[in-house]
C-alpha cells in the first residue's frame, strides 16, 4: 500500500513544480546562522554582555551619588551570584538583577575611594579594559588557552587566595589597620606593600578567569546550546571584570596613598 504522505506529493507523481535551477539554487543558499535556530553566538553573548554593563553603570551612577547603597549592593549581588552559579538553567532576571545590585556596589566603592584618592578610578578602568582587551586578543589569536593543569593550579591559587582575604579581614577586624586596606599593605617586601603584590596576584588570576570565561563561550557556540545560556557566558564575564576592577582599585588606592 502506498504512503498516502508520498502519493499526494507532486514530486513523487512526476509533477513536482520544481525545476533543477530552483533545487540547485536552494542547495547553494548559506547554511541557516546560529540566531536563526536559536543557537548561543559570540555575537549574541557579546549583545547580552553589553546589557548587563549597561544595567551595571546605570546603577553605578546611583551608588556614586549614594555610596551607603555599596554595602547592600555587596550583600546582595554576592547572594545573586551564588544562586546563578549554581543555577542549572540561565535565569535573565536574577542575572540582570545581579547586575543591578553589582552597579550599587561598584558606583559606591568607586566614590570613596576616588574622593580619598583622586584618580584611583580611572586608572583602576583603564588598567581594567587594557587587561581585558590584551587577554581576549591572546585568546582570540589561540596564544592562551586553558588546561586542565592550569585550571587545578588556578583552583588551588584561588581558594588560597580567599582563605588569605577572609583571614586578613578578620586581623583587621580585631587588629585595626592604618588605611582601611587590610593588614598585609602594611607590610612592605623589598620596599613594596606586601598587599600591591596580593593584588597583582590576584589580578593574574583573574585574567585566568577571563580565559576559562572565553574557553565556556567558545566551547558553548561549538556546540551549538541554546541562545538563552549566552546570559551564562554574560555573567561569567561580568563576575570575572568586576573582581578585576576591584583589584586594581585597591592596588592603585594602596600606591596612592604612599
Amino acid at each position: 500500500m502506498a504512503n498516502p504522505a508520498l502519493s499526494n506529493n507532486p514530486a513523487f507523481r512526476g509533477t513536482s513544480p520544481v525545476s533543477a535551477s530552483t533545487l540547485e539554487e536552494i542547495y547553494q543558499r548559506p547554511s541557516a546562522t546560529p540566531a536563526e535556530t536559536g543557537r548561543m553566538s559570540y555575537e549574541d553573548t557579546a549583545v547580552k554582555t553589553v546589557v548587563l554593563f549597561a544595567v551595571l553603570i546605570a546603577t553605578g551612577a546611583v551608588g556614586w551619588f549614594v555610596p551607603a547603597l555599596a554595602f547592600i549592593g555587596a550583600i546582595g549581588g554576592f547572594v545573586l551570584a551564588m544562586i546563578n552559579t549554581f543555577k542549572r538553567e540561565p535565569s535573565v532576571p536574577l542575572i540582570v538583577g545581579y547586575a543591578a545590585l553589582e552597579g550599587l556596589f561598584i558606583g559606591g566603592v568607586t566614590a570613596m575611594f576616588e574622593r580619598a584618592y583622586p584618580g584611583v578610578a580611572v586608572q583602576a578602568v583603564l588598567a581594567t579594559l587594557v587587561t581585558v582587551g590584551v587577554t581576549l586578543a591572546l585568546f582570540a589569536s589561540g596564544k592562551v588557552r586553558a588546561s586542565a593543569r592550569a585550571t587545578r593550579i588556578f583552583m588551588i591559587a584561588l581558594v588560597s587566595y580567599m582563605v588569605f582575604r577572609l583571614v586578613e579581614v578578620v586581623i583587621t577586624l580585631f587588629a585595626g589597620t592604618s588605611g582601611g586596606f587590610g593588614a598585609s599593605s602594611d607590610v612592605l617586601v623589598f620596599g613594596i606593600p606586601l598587599g600591591v603584590l596580593i593584588g597583582v596576584v590576584a589580578v593574574l588570576l583573574a585574567a585566568y578567569s577571563l580565559v576559562l570565561d572565553f574557553d565556556q563561550i567558545q566551547q558553548g557556540v561549538r556546540r551549538g546550546l541554546p541562545a538563552k545560556y549566552g546570559w551564562t557566558g554574560a555573567f561569567g564575564l561580568m563576575v570575572t571584570i568586576v573582581w578585576l576592577y576591584v583589584e586594581f582599585l585597591r592596588i592603585f588606592a594602596i600606591l596612592n596613598r604612599r
